[in-house]
């Protein structure tokens, strides 16, 4: 009889990754870094279960974005006032907040609950090529394609 694996919480080995976004088209970044952040390249990947790695982002300032999304593509939040509709331009978000876009794209492509937020508490985002994490001895993780 064949039995199916379970995962234990406690025993999910969870690896750190640090990934370059220089030159890196944005949703091909976002889509191979939910996957990572989900767990889906594990052999252990369960739908309910948060088995997924950390990822360290450097360099979201120099991520690319193709067509004409820069002046296109739009990033909109409301104040809750009257009137409080900001909308911002991808050119604009990426000379001032870029860490934000990555962020938001990346946001999107997990799963929109309670375990959705707790594997994007695992994504760290920096401009520049520096980030804080390295007593955790991230592995450098190059995309697919």
């Amino acid at each position: 009889m064949n039995k199916s694996y379970m995962p234990c919480a406690q025993k999910i080995e969870r690896k750190w990754y640090v990934i370059d976004a220089e030159g890196l088209v944005l949703g091909r970044l976002a889509a191979e870094v939910a996957s990572i952040l989900r767990g889906k390249h594990k052999p252990t990947f369960t739908p309910n279960m948060d088995c997924g790695d950390y990822v360290i982002i450097v360099n979201a300032e120099k991520v690319v974005l193709t067509g004409n999304k820069l002046n296109d593509k739009l990033y909109i939040h409301h104040s809750g006032y009257n009137g409080g509709l900001k909308t911002r331009t991808a050119k604009k978000m990426l000379a001032t907040q870029p860490q934000k876009i990555v962020e938001s794209a990346i946001k999107g492509m997990l799963p929109k609950n309670s375990l959705g937020s707790e594997m994007y508490r695992k994504l760290f985002v920096y401009c520049g090529p520096d980030h804080k994490q390295q007593a955790q001895k991230p592995e450098v993780y190059t995309l697919r394609g």
